[in-house]
């Protein structure tokens, strides 16, 4: 399992006319998380786009647990519970300065060849990315 921390701070212009983040910015903060856990693992999504692979999101869910709000300071936690295949997880955990849950989450991307733009199995440097960074952390779920 590889689990990674960002933080993130709510600006005004992410709040709806109650005063609560707005839903859709959940998915904004799900990427935030995936992309900075990638990167702690060495993969950048720029790297990958160099390389002709592409990952699209194919899933998004979202659990909304109690309203982050304007000014809050947001710890999203990101996880990567299993090795990928054609496709790759990842489930989230938003909390407030306070400790709060605000929402849960989960998505789902699919490797795909950049000129081909069919799925494709994960990148053996990706693989052994993520098991290289997991050898510090609990092991993947089978």
């Amino acid at each position: 399992m590889i689990t990674h921390k960002i933080q993130t701070r709510v600006r005004y212009a992410e709040t709806d006319q109650m005063g609560f983040v707005y839903y859709g910015n959940y998915a904004q903060y799900f990427e935030m998380g995936r992309v900075e856990a990638l990167r702690s693992c060495g993969v950048s999504y720029k790297s990958l786009e160099n390389r002709g692979v592409m990952l699209p999101v194919v899933n998004l869910n979202v659990d909304f647990k109690s309203p982050g709000l304007y000014d809050d300071l947001l710890t999203i936690t990101t996880c990567i519970n299993e090795l990928p295949s054609v496709k790759i997880r990842f489930t989230y955990e938003v909390r407030n300065q306070s400790d709060q849950l605000v929402a849960t989450g989960e998505t789902t991307l699919v490797f795909i060849d950049a000129d081909s733009r069919r799925p494709m199995r994960c990148p053996e440097h990706v693989m052994d990315a993520l098991r290289n960074k997991a050898g510090d952390q609990p092991p993947f779920l089978a």
